[in-house]
């Protein structure tokens, strides 16, 4: 609530400015009524003229607002195919009559062929069946003969066309209406029409009560009507609404704006009363200054709530958070429990914002702070950070409380679909906490909010939708991470630690091996053997997997180079497919190692499909055009939706390990894997199983028609000399006479 000013300020009139304003007010105040005594006659006179202007413009105004609504939709493809390439009244309806009629308000609209005969007609809504005579109406004929008579301008291919578009006021069975007739055009210029041949759309909107309603209410128009006489009182003014050929048509009637009789009939009253509207005046100074000091008081008011909250929910913001963070942190003594922090991140959020839109995202973002304050209770603090992260203080004082039941409980709410402009939303819930001991002394704010952010990191990193309590080890697996990146900087400018190696793909047909998968390999000379899943999602985060991706396709180009005919695959990762450069770089490797594109296979993963991203997009195309091969890593544990494989050009897609490791008679994973092999080999598309470790799983695979194989039944990943032998020696390459020769080879 904003304080209200005390009595004294009330009182408290400045004398010295008054006086001079009231004299000047008195003055004012006779000679204005001497000016409007003498000027109301020209005054009045003026504002008819002005009126009457303004009713022509609003009337041509509404002109060309049909015009353009008309040609909105007649400069279309779609309706261009669904009325004359292929008529299809259910789409014309829904798509041209629902919408014009409900979003717009007209009342008629017909679609006619070259020769103006109706195809279609709607009236007030409704669909309506057509004469069998098959001639449009008489006032039609002629609106439609005119346009007949202009030309569309055809423009070069692939343009948008400009159609031919005519405007009218026409009587229609004894009723006024603007009528407009546009031709009916390709937006993208990709569908061409012989001059002449255009079906055109027709649209009519009476001037009825509802039409003199709007206009009135838009432009503060008192009494205006629409009528088929001319006749005015004293009282009343008309403007008479002709057609293009000059012929009256209907009149519009309002009641006559006349300012200057108003004012003349105001003021001589007042003339007799000029002091008392001099003590009036004076009032209102003192009472417009109190409402100014309020005003001021409340403004400043204002600011400091704006300063402090967020604009969008009117949670508090980041720096009220952690000026209340602090305050409770101070005053955790007298909590009987300990006190929480807790650090929330929305999953999925960027998803929501991409497809439904900023807007729908904001309402997003109100909705959860909603569902914050129902789960969590007035008691907590609850905060937005910025973007989708909020903060949460929770100082429990009345018995047990468990953090993580609470935050599963908000995780569980969040998850919840939300109403989002006629869409359902699903986002998730990542949350780190923090558990602040009564008794711990480390306990700055900003090293809270640092712990929770470990913490919230590390349940986004395990899956997220999901609640961790920070943990030393967190902190320092953290700077474990930021040990890596500077390593691995390092590593990258020096030739001795990173290195690859080769995993062999095996035919599942003839059990040969008819390629390799490049993998990276990092010996660190004091951590030793570094796993890929350890360094390469670091890389990924701190942009150095774009020189870590070079890396390897170079040396695997420089191994395909010197065996022509076999596939050697190389993972990209999205950061790469996105970088405009990337196929440059590809085909300069290529060039210069002299291996093949088409022995060259390029694996990437749903993530860069979801992305959509025009940049990948035409990187893939590029590729595959040069005859580089693409393949889908990892299938099965993502989005695996049906539209990216028909979308994207795509030639292989790989079953990820999870589902070879479990394959055995009965169980799901059999069902499942046949079913992507069965869907791959529909869409004309190879098949690789990765993570082949037994005979079994080879043998379910075979049965299922699994093109490649690749796994530890066959080889780890070896050295170049290795694979080399490995390709150049027929017998050991011969699987079926047992996968020793190989993982002998490979050792």
């Amino acid at each position: 609530m904003q304080p209200q000013p005390s009595s004294a300020t009330r009182r408290h009139v400045p004398v010295a400015v008054l006086l001079p304003v009231v004299l000047v007010l008195a003055l004012a105040i006779v000679a204005l009524l001497g000016f409007v005594v003498w000027s109301t006659t020209n005054i009045d006179q003026r504002s008819l003229e002005r009126q009457k202007d303004s009713i022509a413009r609003v009337l041509q105004f509404r002109r060309s607002q049909i015009e353009v609504q008309a040609t909105s939709v007649a400069v279309w493809d779609e309706t261009l195919i669904n009325t004359k390439l292929a008529f299809n009244a259910n789409w014309i309806e829904r798509n041209l009559s629902s919408r014009m009629h409900e979003n717009f308000g007209y009342d008629a609209l017909v679609v006619v062929d070259a020769s103006n005969k109706p195809l279609y007609a709607m009236v007030d809504g409704f669909a309506v069946v057509i004469p069998d005579t098959g001639a449009a109406h008489e006032p039609f004929q002629s609106l439609l003969s005119d346009l007949r008579t202009l030309r569309t301008a055809p423009g070069p291919l692939g343009t948008r066309q400009v159609p031919a578009t005519i405007t009218d006021f026409l009587v229609i069975d004894g009723r006024p209406a603007m009528v407009t007739a546009s031709t009916i055009v390709s937006d993208t210029g990709a569908l061409r029409q012989q001059p002449g041949s255009e079906y055109a759309l027709v649209l009519t909107r009476f001037l009825d009560t509802t039409v003199a309603a709007e206009i009135n209410r838009q432009y503060v128009i008192d009494g205006g009507h629409f009528t088929m006489v001319g006749a005015t009182t004293a009282d009343q003014a008309v403007f008479p609404v002709v057609n293009n050929a000059g012929r009256f048509i209907t009149f519009f009637q309002w009641n006559l704006d006349r300012p200057g009789q108003t004012v003349l009939n105001q003021t001589i009253p007042m003339l007799g009363l000029t002091f008392l509207v001099i003590g009036g005046l004076v009032m209102l100074l003192l009472n417009q200054l109190r409402r100014y000091a309020e005003a001021l008081e409340a403004g400043k008011h204002f600011s400091r709530y704006q300063a402090s909250h967020d604009e969008l929910t009117g949670l508090p913001n980041r720096s009220s958070f952690e000026f209340e963070l602090r305050r409770r942190v101070d005053m955790r003594g007298q909590c009987t429990g300990d006190t929480y922090l807790l650090m929330l991140d929305l999953d999925r959020f960027k998803q929501v914002n991409d497809t439904l839109g900023h807007q729908a995202g904001d309402e997003l973002i109100c909705a959860v702070a909603d569902r914050l304050k129902a789960v969590l209770g007035k008691d907590a603090l609850i905060a937005r950070l910025g973007g989708d992260e909020f903060g949460i203080v929770v100082s429990h004082t009345d018995g047990p409380f468990d953090v993580q039941q609470a935050s599963q409980r908000i995780i569980s709410a969040i998850g919840q679909s939300f109403e989002l402009r006629h869409y359902k939303a699903h986002v998730g819930a990542s949350i780190g906490i923090v558990v602040i001991d009564r008794n711990s002394e480390d306990v700055a704010p900003s090293e809270l909010m640092r712990k929770a952010d470990i913490a919230l990191y590390e349940a986004k990193a395990g899956g997220r939708n999901r609640a961790m309590v920070y943990e030393e080890h967190m902190n320092e697996m953290l700077q474990l991470q930021h040990t890596i990146e500077g390593e691995l900087r390092e590593a990258l400018q020096r030739d001795d630690q990173l290195s690859v190696v080769f995993q062999p793909l095996v035919s599942q047909e003839s059990r040969r091996v008819v390629g390799a998968e490049a993998l990276s390999r990092w010996a660190h000379p004091k951590f030793g053997q570094i796993s890929p899943g350890r360094f390469i999602p670091v890389a990924e985060n701190t942009g150095l997997i774009e020189a870590l991706g070079e890396f390897v396709l170079r040396r695997a180009c420089e191994l395909g180079a010197t065996a022509p005919g076999r596939t050697i695959a190389v993972n990209i990762s999205p950061t790469q497919l996105r970088n405009p450069q990337f196929s440059h770089l590809v085909f300069d490797i290529l060039h210069r190692s002299g291996m093949r594109p088409n022995d060259l296979e390029l694996e990437i993963t749903e993530s860069i499909l979801l992305d959509d991203e025009h940049v990948s997009s035409q990187n893939l195309r590029t590729f595959r055009t040069a005859g580089i091969k693409i393949a889908l890593d990892d299938f099965g544990t993502g989005y695996s939706s049906l539209s990216y494989l028909k979308r994207y050009p795509v030639d292989r897609i790989k079953i990820d390990r999870s589902f070879v490791n479990q394959l055995a008679e009965g169980h799901d994973s059999v069902a499942i894997t046949r079913a992507i092999v069965t869907l791959a080999h529909a869409m004309d598309l190879e098949v690789t199983a990765e993570g082949v470790e037994t005979e079994d799983q080879a043998s379910i695979l075979a049965q299922m028609g699994c093109n490649m194989l690749q796994g530890f039944l066959f080889s780890s990943g070896v050295p170049r000399e290795r694979i080399v032998d490995i390709f150049a020696d027929p017998a050991n390459a011969l699987v079926s006479r047992g996968s020793r020769a190989i993982r002998a080879i490979s050792r």
